[in-house]
């Protein structure tokens, strides 16, 4: 068969260790004997961020607004180990958190469902979407330690030299302070990026804080998200049966729980961090987890949702066999050539990403996969195979169905 045409190139933004391996075998397996692959690509290696003073990441997010939609592959935010192993010149910023802020983008993770891993919550049949607001709070802290006898307060000062002061703490014994914020355009953005996902998707739309506890910072929340359905999407939520509500965090996880799923539950960045874990664990793994960067306006990253499996890179490097779940990196590449075939009005690029998919599943469903959903599976028969073994059962599959 002819290979599928492309029209616009995608940003493709290598990564680190074993996932940037897997990331290759993915490309050469999988998809460029099919489609004829036009990318922009951008390595945000380790290595090539530092030599770059991490320009490299900048850039990829500016490219990836230009073209819409971008790939992205797990990548190393270095800690003090990492400085030393890789002798970086600093301790570089997390280039997730870096696109983040340059898209004002929210991210939807979902886990992937599959035959033979059943959920640890029985009744959980259906996905569930976690938004994660992807700006500020936490992420964004300053802190420091405070000395015994200390006081902190918290002195916010107006364009005009005004000053408010609210007292944080008497310190009578040495303790901690952090100071978090967050800004109404990036709330806002973070609204509208959930209710078009909602109506995307076609499924409600939960959102929680704890509004009742911070009055001020999680209520600026919930009236915006309020202000902006109402002016804004109610009628279109109502059009297409779908509903938005809120609630408090803590009922939000009750109702999770006694919930079958099938609904997109957006929280604060924390929360949604903690949350996204929670639910792709309950699901079986965080392997099986799609993760899309959706802006505002529109751009669309997808990436795995996990780390760069350094404990497996190091015995690649050994010359060991390897058992590492690609599933979520090659859901990366086809969530971005489906929505790359949709905006190019390219439909064969998006029927051979869904083919891509069906193969994925089938192949588990029918007893071949990595070590990890072998460990999870309730299949009667099954295979741990390697990870280049499990890449080409797909791509055996794959050929089947496009046939």
């Amino acid at each position: 068969m002819d290979k599928i045409k492309m029209k616009t190139p995608l940003v493709e933004m290598d990564g680190d260790e074993m996932t940037r391996v897997i990331w290759k075998m993915i490309k050469d397996i999988l998809i460029t004997p099919y489609v004829d692959l036009k990318t922009e690509y951008y390595d945000l290696g380790l290595k090539n961020r530092d030599e770059t003073d991490d320009r490299v990441t900048f850039d990829s997010a500016r490219a990836t607004k230009k073209y819409g939609v971008a790939v992205k592959c797990a990548t190393i935010t270095p800690n003090a180990e990492r400085v030393k192993e890789y002798r970086l010149k600093q301790m570089w910023k997390s280039p997730n958190g870096t696109i983040r802020a340059i898209l004002d983008g929210t991210v939807f993770r979902t886990p992937i469902l599959v035959k033979g891993i059943s959920p640890y919550i029985a009744n959980w049949t259906k996905p569930i979407t976690i938004a994660r607001h992807a700006y500020g709070d936490v992420y964004r802290n300053v802190e420091t330690t405070v000395p015994a006898g200390a006081k902190a307060e918290l002195v916010v000062t107006g364009a005009d030299g005004s000053e408010e002061r609210l007292l944080i703490h008497d310190f009578e014994t040495p303790g901690i302070v952090q100071g978090l914020h967050n800004i109404d355009k990036s709330i806002a953005s973070f609204a509208r990026a959930c209710f078009n996902y909602a109506l995307d998707q076609n499924q409600d739309l939960w959102f929680s804080t704890k509004d009742t506890i911070s009055k001020k910072y999680d209520h600026r929340f919930k009236d915006i998200f309020q202000e902006i359905f109402t002016a804004e999407y109610r009628d279109a939520f109502e059009k297409a049966g779908i509903t938005y509500f809120y609630t408090l965090i803590d009922d939000a996880v009750a109702r999770v729980v006694r919930s079958s799923g099938g609904y997109i539950w957006a929280c604060k960045n924390y929360d949604g961090d903690v949350m996204s874990d929670m639910v792709a664990t309950a699901f079986g793994s965080l392997a099986m987890m799609t993760s899309v960067l959706v802006s505002p306006d529109g751009v669309y990253e997808y990436e795995a949702a996990h780390g760069t499996v350094q404990r497996h890179y190091y015995k690649y490097l050994r010359g060991e066999t390897t058992s590492t779940n690609s599933m979520a990196t090659l859901f990366a590449w086809t969530g971005a050539l489906k929505k790359r075939g949709e905006l190019d009005h390219t439909p064969e690029l998006t029927k051979f990403s869904e083919k891509l998919e069906q193969a994925a599943l089938q192949t588990i469903e029918e007893g071949f996969m990595t070590g990890d959903l072998a460990s999870l599976s309730t299949l009667p028969e099954k295979h741990s195979v390697d990870t280049e073994t499990f890449l080409k059962e797909i791509d055996k599959r794959l050929v089947s169905l496009l046939s």
